[in-house]
């Protein structure tokens, strides 16, 4: 099949490649322009153009897919499918239309659960015990069109959503691969969505990534994983702002202010919250590289009673 694919960030990688090992004919890759990115601003490519462009494929970057000229060029590339996997814009009716074969998304969630632009995210820090990436038909409405088939893999304690979402690509690529097949038959399955079973992951707000250390630990730890790699929870040591990028839940119990460093437990940087005590493992204050908790605790010389505080994000 002619296949036009849509994709931007690292999760649609594996997809793209492993259609391009098939042998899939990839008429073009459609990713979002170039951003600014680090401290220094520079136009930085898409994960997904860095693999097309490897692949000497045709690259589309439109501010929109809703203007007349995008939809001319891609109606002459005549493509007979499109594959959708994490994007960041929706898709026209138009647009959805011109495929024979139709338009089919891989979404990183067991359907219907977390709909939306953070379904890892949310999934790690709501606690459940596994996700998944499904397989579904692309409608007007975000992730709510019939699901051709899903794949789960069990949530690890320590997964992050960087790992979590890694190993979800590559299953999502693989489920791709499985149902091309029945796609270029038009032999795949309409499963329509449970609407009472429906549940949103909108994407992550600037005021969610703080920390706030009066809620218990087992929560402190999860939103920690769910915000790793990126864009990482955060917390203000002496007035400064620090990135906690990996942390557990620790054994025993603390009547400090939540927030204090417990100065007692020499083995590591073990934090009081308002219902048990959270180990950090890694941060990154300001300016520095990312450090393991101890080494911090040896790079500052603690007042009794210090510790973080929330960020005023």
């Amino acid at each position: 099949m002619r296949i036009l694919f849509f994709g931007t960030s690292s999760f649609a990688v594996p997809a793209l490649e492993a259609l391009g090992d098939q042998g899939e004919t990839l008429v073009a890759v459609v990713t979002q322009p170039d951003r600014p990115a680090g401290r220094g601003g520079r136009l930085t490519a898409s994960p997904v153009k860095d693999a097309a462009l490897a692949r000497v494929l045709p690259v589309l970057q439109p501010d929109s897919v809703r203007t007349p000229a995008f939809l001319d060029a891609a109606r002459a590339l005549t493509p007979e499918l499109i594959v959708v996997a994490a994007y960041g814009q929706f898709l026209p009716d138009a647009l959805l239309a011109l495929p024979a074969h139709g338009a089919v998304n891989l979404h990183g969630s067991l359907l219907p659960a977390w709909r939306g632009a953070a379904p890892i995210q949310r999934a790690i820090w709501h606690g459940d015990a596994t996700a998944g990436v499904c397989l579904m038909w692309m409608v007007r409405a975000m992730d709510a069109g019939d699901v051709i088939a899903c794949t789960e893999t069990p949530i690890a304690p320590e997964d992050t959503a960087g790992t979590l979402g890694a190993r979800l690509a590559t299953l999502g690529a693989a489920l791709l691969l499985t149902w091309l097949p029945a796609l270029a038959r038009d032999a795949a399955p309409h499963c329509p969505q449970d609407p009472a079973r429906v549940t949103l992951a909108p994407p992550i707000r600037k005021e969610e990534r703080a920390v706030t250390w009066g809620g218990p630990a087992d929560v402190i730890a999860r939103q920690v994983r769910a915000l790793a790699p990126t864009p990482a929870a955060t917390t203000r040591f002496r007035g400064e702002p620090v990135k906690v990028l990996l942390a557990r839940p620790a054994e025993g119990t603390s009547t400090a202010v939540p927030g204090t460093i417990l100065t007692a437990r020499t083995d590591g940087l073990f934090v009081a919250t308002g219902a048990g005590v959270v180990e950090i493992l890694t941060l990154q204050p300001a300016g520095k590289r990312p450090m393991a908790g101890r080494d911090f605790l040896r790079g500052v010389r603690l007042q009794p009673g210090e510790g973080f505080a929330e960020d005023g994000v």
